[in-house]
């Protein structure tokens, strides 16, 4: 079984910058099968949307153009973190980590991931 913590979150302005957590249990990391860590974030009636991924090999994926949001793992602390600058109020959300035990060719797809941190609320806002 794998455990998702997550911690970070809060209100900033725009354009102001904000760093989220999420601790990783080790069993995740001793799958035989690699991994695959994202950042999703989701706001009231619609679906989860995929904003970041990294996976064992230490590729990343992103749909971030602007490149505003940076996702990271720092592997010996088991820690994945999703560093977010020049913030705007549509990106007021509640934001996930998420855990899958294989590679990230289908990253964006919600449902294939079977391991969800508690979420934690993210608001822009002057």
């Amino acid at each position: 079984q794998v455990h998702l913590e997550q911690s970070g979150g809060g209100s900033v302005p725009p354009g102001g910058s904000l760093r989220l957590a999420c601790e990783v249990s080790e069993s995740l990391f001793k799958s035989e099968h690699g991994y695959c860590l994202a950042w999703f974030r989701q706001t009231p009636g619609k679906k989860r949307e995929g904003l970041a991924a990294i996976e064992s090999n230490g590729s990343t994926s992103s749909d971030d153009s602007q490149g505003r949001f940076t996702i990271s793992l720092e592997k010996t602390k088991r820690i994945l973190f999703l560093q977010m600058n020049s913030l705007k109020p549509e990106d007021t959300a509640m934001y996930y980590c998420a855990a899958d035990h294989w590679d990230c060719q289908v990253w964006r797809e919600s449902e294939e991931y079977p391991y969800w941190g508690q979420g934690a609320e993210v608001t822009v806002s002057s």
